[in-house]
């Protein structure tokens, strides 16, 4: 028997900071006179060009260093070359600056946003169940639907139910349970061991944790690299 249950994926959540505006921004809330002013993100900007306030900087375009400069001069470089100049590094010392195209690295930015969302999925919490009295053909079925719910990244609770007086040998299902799961450790791992629940001992198998990807952002590692080799 399959069951279904949503989790909450934490590792997809995305935080950021947010503000509070009123005006057309704000909702007042219609359930009493104290106001509720609608949440609002506040997207993270890198400053640009003539919003660069530091008296000198550190430029680098291409990955070539071109040295500390005013802010000024580096400005002339940058209109000379028909890009933009952005603050990538504001807290380095001086803070670091790249000449670019800062449209065109937005939206790079925000296509690779969008495929890391469209590559993130829900996590479902699935359950298995069997019988104390099960055959060896049903208990390979049940591993195999296991490994492929695994493989597609979901929790997997497995649960041995105990009908009559098979509960005064709770023994058997814990020794079901070890075999089920030494026939799918290879694509999950026991986030709970075997635990009496009722008339049910089970587990929880969580899919085999994969190393993560390096995730790259061109401007700000190269800003990291450049100051860090000063």
């Amino acid at each position: 028997m399959l069951e279904s249950h949503a989790l909450s994926n934490s590792g997809g959540v995305q935080l950021g900071s947010c503000g509070l505006r009123r005006g057309d921004e704000g909702e007042r809330s219609a359930a009493g006179p104290r106001q509720q002013w609608r949440v609002t993100p506040i997207p993270k900007e890198l400053r640009i060009n003539d919003r660069i306030f530091a008296p000198r900087v550190r430029v680098i375009r291409d990955g070539e260093q071109l040295g500390v400069m005013t802010v000024p001069e580096a400005l002339r470089l940058a209109d000379e070359a028909n890009l933009d100049l952005v603050e990538v590094a504001a807290t380095s010392d001086p803070p670091v600056v790249r000449i670019m195209d800062y449209g065109k690295f937005k939206y790079e930015q925000a296509k690779r946003e969008r495929d890391s969302r469209r590559g993130s999925r829900q996590v479902q919490l699935r359950e298995v169940r069997m019988k104390v009295k099960i055959d060896d053909h049903d208990i390979d079925f049940k591993a195999r639907t296991t490994k492929k719910l695994l493989e597609a990244g979901d929790k997997v609770k497995v649960s041995v139910m105990f009908r009559a007086r098979e509960i005064t040998h709770p023994e058997v299902g814990r020794e079901l349970l070890e075999h089920f799961y030494d026939l799918v450790k290879d694509t999950g791992t026991r986030d709970r061991p075997p635990q009496m629940e009722g008339r049910f001992m089970s587990m929880l198998l969580e899919p085999v944790k994969k190393a993560p990807g390096k995730a790259s952002d061109a401007a700000p590692a190269e800003a990291e690299a450049v100051a860090g080799g000063r």
